[in-house]
């Protein structure tokens, strides 16, 4: 369950099936390929046919999930080894979007952050957008002291893998960057890190 009260961080109300858009782009990663089989299972007559799934199977989860979202009948599907290639594949199909196109995205808070980055990116309205948590409730971490990335942090403090210093990860979301922000954890009293704990699982 996601964390509650955090103001900055945005809403995953699950996916629905827009039954007036003409075209349907469908992101999902790992444990998000369920969200959309039961978003078809909702779905009204003529949606699989205006349906376009890009799916980043990673190794855990390809051939669970692979194979069933392929005989969901969508008009077509897109199976990508990682979400980078995913990324690219849904720039390619937003710069050719019209009016009428709804994106759904289902996965972890990262993946589900950097869709929406791209696809606001090209105009698209959040109003357009429909999004479901799934899987893993690991961060995607910016450093502010070096701007570095850190992907998958399921623990309250890390080591910044760009500059090396250690982090404490807040709970602010920046959702122009679709990352949580992270300070340096021993500004004030160099060397005293606090025990690592696993509290984003």
């Amino acid at each position: 369950m996601l964390v509650s009260g955090i103001k900055s961080r945005p809403r995953y109300c699950g996916l629905a099936p827009d039954p007036f858009a003409k075209h349907h782009l469908i992101a999902c990663a790992g444990e998000g390929a369920l969200a959309v089989e039961e978003l078809f299972g909702r779905a009204p007559d003529g949606f699989r046919a205006q349906a376009t799934i890009l799916f980043a199977a990673g190794a855990s989860t390809a051939a669970r999930h692979s194979g069933r979202l392929q005989a969901l009948g969508a008009q077509s599907i897109h199976l990508t080894p990682t979400v980078p290639t995913l990324l690219v594949r849904l720039n390619a199909l937003l710069v050719g979007a019209t009016m009428g196109t709804r994106l759904y995205v289902a996965g972890t808070e990262g993946f589900i952050g950097q869709v929406m980055q791209l696809a606001l990116g090209h105009g698209m309205d959040h109003q357009s957008i429909s999004t479901e948590h799934r899987g893993s409730l690991a961060r995607r971490v910016q450093c502010i002291h070096c701007k570095g990335i850190v992907e998958d942090v399921t623990t309250q403090v890390v080591a910044c893998a760009h500059c090396g210093i250690p982090l404490q990860v807040r709970d602010h979301y920046s959702r122009r960057l679709a990352a949580f922000m992270a300070v340096s954890v021993d500004a004030e009293a160099p060397g005293e890190v606090p025990p690592v704990q696993e509290i984003y699982r």
